[in-house]
């Protein structure tokens, strides 16, 4: 079926159930933000591609609402398709699609909903802001098993023990850890339902999900008792026999819903944010629970020595793979035709010869002229682009090895650039650099770090329209939280030892786009009588085009930490490297 016809089939199973309205939030029963393909679900039903967006179906209209990266790209995707794109503008208020649906919905209307596909959090307020009009939400609809003929099936390759030597920290070390914040949270046991979180507690991996290297399954973790959910034949006979005398009891993934519904008055720790709905509702009335922020979430993210050494290691790695690249693309454009699909080929080609490579953390983002403003756009046969030798070639990509994950983006000049493109790349640059020098007490939130990226365009009357940094996983997801640095206020705190993104950009529809971004770490800085004081470390190791940069517009500062910053690449990433490719790193990094 194509998607109008798809839409026509919902609308046929909605009128028997007697639903007026069809939420698909594009997630799966672990709040994934990747997902395998058996939970493709906003694709199949609208065929937009993007990783964020709610489809809403009433039995007359459709619309998809997502964020200011997939505007252009949902804009074309649907064309149609007979759904309609509600831009979600992240201002205060109804998310767009509960206002579209409040709007549309009269009172007594029925909104239909697969709770395994949405947070308790989330369905306490698409329930409450639903309910103020009088209309009920059922969170036990799941129309796509219907309808969705072929559907993949979840993942059967098995999982993998990370070594000791990469993980630093051993499971039995991680448990001890996670027991012994219970009782200071006044419980006895806690849920681990999202996947990084499962794969870091058990020091295991796996290929469930493209570029993450995690598995599907659920965790169970009490006082005495730790319990591994997975589907049959995840865990094999080889790694069962390792984790089974560490106390580690191994069940089928569809036990656990089971497991939960006979657990006998405990106190459970759960994270309304990351658990799903209908999970929520299968812990017995006889126990309790205690909601808060992930515990695993947030030990994983402040990363050990062991994890900090790897992805130091990884980033220079990392960083000759991109050195590797850019200097056979400033070598063969305009010798041979080279598109955006080309670059993305190299890109993979080159980091595959980097040791302990294990594949990318994301699908790259190479777009060239005006693709490169569409912020997270994945090029296809259909529309790639070819790379001529003027304009901006933005390159967003990054790789898992087993000692890290990295994440960077470069805009590159491949040819001529207008005093405009100059001027807009340096602002960004600025942006990067001015968070890159940060210092901020103890218990700062990224919202109050955001602006250092931003004042260069807003003083400029300019903005980008996503967040500054996110965190990253240790070979595990290249987003993860609980901390980040965007204008939405996060209440978690910047801690020693978290590992984010640096990422202004800049984007003119039609025309480019820029970004630049660094991986930072957290450190400890000075002390002073006002108290202790963080900064950042830069962990990414690749030069900066110094082309697309007017001197003049940085300050001595800015300057010398450029200058600095190209010091320490050529320092670190030159000895991986040899011949005319060091000779052109040399030139590249040298001083402004």
């Amino acid at each position: 079926m194509i998607v109008p016809e798809r839409l026509a089939a919902a609308r046929d199973l909605m009128k028997q159930r007697g639903i007026d309205a069809w939420i698909v939030t594009g997630t799966d029963p672990h709040m994934s933000e990747y997902l395998p393909k058996h939970w493709y679900t906003r694709e199949w039903i609208s065929g937009f591609t993007g990783s964020y967006g709610k489809v809403a179906v009433t039995l007359d209209e459709a619309i998809l609402s997502t964020d200011s990266r997939y505007f252009l790209q949902a804009g074309e995707q649907l064309s149609g398709t007979g759904i309609q794109l509600v831009k979600d503008l992240r201002q205060p208020g109804d998310a767009p699609y509960i206002g579209w649906l409040k709007k549309v919905l009269p009172e007594g209307s029925k909104v239909g909903i697969n709770g395994l596909t949405i947070s308790v959090n989330e369905k306490r307020s698409l329930e409450a802001l639903l309910g103020a009009k009088g209309i009920s939400l059922d969170i036990t609809v799941d129309l796509v098993s219907k309808l969705w003929n072929g559907r993949p099936s979840l993942p059967n390759s098995p999982a993998y023990e990370l070594m000791p030597e990469f993980a630093g920290t051993s499971r039995k070390e991680k448990l001890s850890k996670l027991r012994e914040r219970l009782p200071e949270k006044g419980a006895d046991g806690i849920l681990i339902t999202a996947l990084d979180e499962l794969a870091w507690t058990f020091n295991l991996r796996g290929s469930d999900i493209d570029y993450n290297p995690v598995f599907v399954g659920y965790g169970y973790i009490d006082r005495e008792e730790a319990h591994l959910f997975a589907p049959e034949g995840k865990i094999d006979r080889v790694l069962n026999e390792k984790l089974e005398p560490e106390g580690i009891h191994i069940h089928r993934y569809d036990e656990f819903l089971s497991f939960i519904k006979n657990i006998e008055n405990k106190t459970l720790l759960i994270d309304p944010d990351r658990t799903n709905a209908l999970l929520y509702m299968s812990v017995p009335e006889a126990c309790s629970i205690v909601e808060t922020s992930s515990l695993a979430n947030l030990l994983k993210s402040v990363k050990g020595p062991v994890e900090i050494a790897g992805m130091k290691k990884a980033h220079v790695r990392d960083g000759a793979a991109m050195v590797n690249f850019l200097y056979w693309l400033e070598n063969h454009l305009g010798k041979e035709k080279i598109t955006e699909l080309t670059v993305d080929g190299k890109l993979r080609e080159f980091r595959a010869e980097q040791d302990l490579f294990a594949g990318e953390s994301f699908h790259s983002i190479v777009g060239y002229a005006e693709h490169g403003a569409v912020v997270h756009y994945s090029v296809t046969e259909e529309t790639d682009k070819e790379v001529l030798p003027e304009g901006f070639l933005l390159i967003d990509s990054g790789g898992q090895y087993l000692d890290g994950t990295t994440d960077i983006t470069r805009t590159v000049a491949v040819g001529p650039l207008s005093e405009l493109q100059q001027h807009d790349f340096t602002l960004v640059l600025k942006g990067m650099i001015g968070l890159s020098l940060a210092r901020f007490p103890e218990g700062t939130r990224g919202v109050a770090l955001d602006i250092l990226a931003r004042k260069p365009l807003w003083d400029n009357n300019m903005d980008y329209g996503h967040g500054t940094g996110h965190g990253v996983g240790y070979f595990l997801n290249v987003h993860e939280g609980p901390m980040s640095i965007r204008q939405d206020l996060n209440p978690e705190i910047i801690r020693p030892g978290q590992i984010l993104s640096n990422e202004p950009g800049l984007y003119r529809a039609g025309q480019y786009g820029i970004r630049t971004e660094n991986m930072i770490l957290c450190v400890p800085g000075q002390e002073s009588e006002f108290g202790r004081f963080l900064t950042f470390e830069t962990l990414t190791r690749c030069p900066i085009d110094t082309s697309a940069v007017i001197p003049e517009l940085l300050t001595t500062e800015e300057r010398e930490w450029l200058n600095d910053y190209h010091r320490i690449v050529l320092q670190e990433v030159g000895p991986l490297i040899s011949g005319k490719v060091k000779e052109w790193l040399t030139a590249k990094c040298a001083r402004i």
